[in-house]
């Protein structure tokens, strides 16, 4: 009993849809046994009509017979669109199922491993459950009634056994050659051409950067290269698909046309009648029809096989989240005990042991110069990326301990790269929940961006995204701001918040902190600007990856104007980042 615990928990979750759907497949296979033995109507038809009715003239036998023949079509009929029914059904249940896992593992995968984030894994579930859905699969429900046709054949005469059998030993090794030699080729061509639609998808985003520089010829033609590469590929994998499977046909036909010679030899020396000649023949080709679809729809079948197996690698990286217990709201105050954080694919830290407390209700900066890791720090305390070493803690609770969907209706996050998603102006402010108007009006005043968005074509309704308005950099992140502090989130993240404002929006923004203050919103602002640092409470201060100074405003302040006040005194616009120095300089 133990065994088959730890045996069902190591299934992945496409694993456990596809053995829940195993009551649906047997169905399947039940109805694709009576199919098969109402396949053998068109011979038995024949058989009676050279035997029976040639012979006896007689009309009425005619009718009735051909009368029977049709009610055992039609009812074949409805049992192949019920089985077909089934299995479109079998696909949308595991669709449905899988579909939302597979949606948040892209996303874990974008998160955690960025290099290797990509729509694939949609595209081999589309594949897998084509196959599950489409005529291929027929092929392995119907090949195990063959030896149904050849008993049948074999009452006729042990020569049409012999012949069927050695006609499908020569048709099934036609497959197994076919998969052999196109295997590994197809699944190298699947490899190349997610590479090339992965460099497209990933250069498509700086458009007008190709644009603007003329680099478009040079990306077509880099793009070009792994394309032709994939067009190898896959054009000798279809030759060599091609030649056997036009192979497997041509014999296939050949077979059956031969079994009227070996018919008719055998009704000439008297072993069969002229009916079972006709029934043997059509039976034949009966019998061969699954083992030449087999070969036909082989490359459809590699194919599904390689998405079934990646998808399983993925999902068992990947295995199912356990739901956790709802924690209570929390207030804001976050805890970070020595963490060692390094971006996901990198070996060597960005963060190197960091230690911070920061009370409910408080507004921290975070500056260093630029690489110093405060945006690390930053997805370190969302629980974007995992840590290396220590905690981070949220109320008390290790942040990664929260259920992300949950946690989330706590956090506002402005990332440095401001990025809205396709659909209203309002539905990116309340995150994509049901819209409550009265929220997102507030979120949009807190952060000062109401008036600008009622100038907008539709207000609040304008689209933005594919095939919508496009909104300047300033609007996109005055609207992310608005995003980030709808429902007034008690932890804050902003991340550089006021790099494409003009005076006003940064006005604005000095507003809406304020507000989120008097709120009780913990904020974190990380920023190179010195003039929003007046209203924070606590200023701390990265370099190389390591906390050299975290103290109150005022203090830290204070020691940066003695340290660089000499380069301050040149240039008082300047930025106080560019001022400091790392240690030992």
């Amino acid at each position: 009993m133990i065994n088959n615990n730890a045996s069902e928990l190591a299934k992945t979750k496409l694993q456990k849809a596809l053995s829940r759907t195993r009551k649906s497949f047997l169905y399947v296979g039940i109805f694709s046994f009576f199919v098969n033995m109402l396949m053998l109507t068109p011979a038995i038809y024949m058989l009676q009509m050279f035997d029976r009715v040639l012979t006896s003239r007689s009309i009425e036998t005619l009718i009735l017979i051909t009368i029977i023949m049709a009610v055992m079509f039609a009812t074949m009929f409805l049992l192949e669109v019920a089985r077909s029914r089934i299995l479109v059904r079998i696909g949308n249940k595991i669709d449905l199922e899988l579909s939302p896992k597979l949606f948040d593992t892209i996303f874990l995968l974008a998160r955690l491993s960025p290099s290797q984030a990509s729509s694939q894994p949609i595209n081999d579930f589309t594949k897998l459950r084509q196959f599950v859905t489409g005529q291929g699969v027929f092929a392995f429900f119907d090949s195990p009634w063959f030896p149904i046709y050849v008993f049948v054949m074999y009452l006729f005469s042990p020569w049409f056994a012999a012949f069927a059998i050695f006609a499908a030993i020569v048709l099934f090794t036609i497959t197994m050659i076919n998969e052999k030699t196109t295997k590994d080729a197809i699944e190298e061509a699947n490899i190349v051409h997610s590479r090339s639609i992965g460099y497209i998808n990933k250069n498509i985003f700086n458009a007008e950067v190709v644009h603007a520089m003329g680099m478009n010829d040079n990306l077509r033609r880099r793009w070009l290269k792994k394309h032709i590469e994939f067009l190898s590929i896959q054009s000798g994998a279809s030759d060599t698909a091609g030649k056997w499977t036009n192979l497997s046909k041509t014999l296939r036909q050949f077979f059956q046309a031969l079994t009227y010679g070996i018919g008719t030899y055998l009704v000439i020396i008297g072993d069969i009648s002229a009916g079972m000649l006709i029934a043997g023949a059509i039976l034949l080709g009966r019998a061969l029809a699954p083992l030449d679809l087999l070969t036909g729809t082989w490359k459809s079948f590699i194919e599904a096989r390689g998405a079934y197996k990646r998808l399983n690698d993925l999902l068992r990286v990947f295995p199912e989240i356990p739901e956790t217990m709802d924690l209570p709201v929390p207030k804001g105050e976050v805890r970070i005990e020595n963490i060692v954080v390094a971006p996901p694919g990198v070996k060597t830290p960005v963060i190197k042991g960091i230690n911070m407390s920061i009370s409910a209700g408080e507004t921290i900066a975070i500056i260093g110069p630029s690489a110093s890791g405060k945006s690390t720090l930053a997805r370190a305390m969302l629980g974007v990326w995992p840590l290396l070493n220590g905690k981070v803690r949220l109320d008390g609770a290790d942040i990664h301990q929260w259920d992300s969907v949950k946690l989330g209706s706590y956090v506002g996050y402005l990332p440095q790269d401001v990025e809205l998603f396709e659909g209203t102006v309002s539905e990116n402010i309340c995150r994509f929940k049901d819209v409550d108007a009265d929220k997102v009006i507030e979120a949009a005043k807190i952060a000062g961006v109401h008036q600008m968005i009622l100038m907008l074509p539709d207000g609040y309704d304008t689209v933005i995204g594919a095939g919508g308005t496009t909104l300047s950099g300033g609007q996109r992140q005055r609207v992310g701001l608005a995003r980030a502090v709808y429902n007034k989130p008690p932890f804050i993240v902003l991340d550089e918040p006021n790099s494409n404002l003009d005076e006003s929006g940064e006005s604005a923004l000095v507003d809406a902190i304020l507000s989120m203050k008097k709120s009780g919103s913990t904020i974190v602002l990380i920023t190179h600007r010195p003039s929003i640092l007046n209203i924070t409470d606590r200023i701390a201060i990265i370099n190389d990856g390591v906390l050299s100074m975290y103290d109150t405003k005022d203090k830290v302040l204070k020691a940066l104007q003695d340290k660089v006040r000499p380069q301050i005194s040149k240039n008082t616009n300047s930025s106080v980042i560019p001022k400091m120095t790392k240690p030992g300089e």
